[in-house]
């Protein structure tokens, strides 16, 4: 599959460690700046919805502002919840200072269910 690299925004509109939402192509999605790289996922707890851009960020993971879930911003999958959870991830790069985000590779792990 081709890459669809989208310019979502400049790097300094994004301040290290935190999210931005974005809405590109129909897609709500959150934009992290990790310091060193920037990571893309949907912006929706699948808990009630919660808008994960809002969410502390601590290392490579992102804390849900309204009831603590916690997801791997790389994976997407919750670290941290009652129950098995995830959300879709996107690849995104930096180039010249703008961050594009591929909005044709998202990707959502299913997480397991402990039997």
């Amino acid at each position: 599959m081709e890459a669809n690299w989208t310019p979502i925004t400049r790097v300094e509109n994004v301040p290290p460690m935190e999210g931005r939402a974005v809405k590109v192509s129909g897609m709500d999605l959150a934009l992290f700046n990790l310091g060193d790289c920037f990571a893309a996922i949907e912006n929706a707890c699948p808990h009630r919805g919660g808008p994960l851009c809002d969410g502390i960020v601590s290392g490579a993971v992102v804390v849900c502002p309204l009831h603590g879930w916690r997801f791997d911003l790389a994976t997407g999958v919750a670290v941290r919840a009652p129950q098995p959870a995830s959300v879709t991830t996107f690849p995104a790069r930096v180039e010249n200072g703008i961050v594009f985000v591929d909005l044709d590779r998202g990707n959502r792990i299913e997480p397991e269910v402990a039997a």
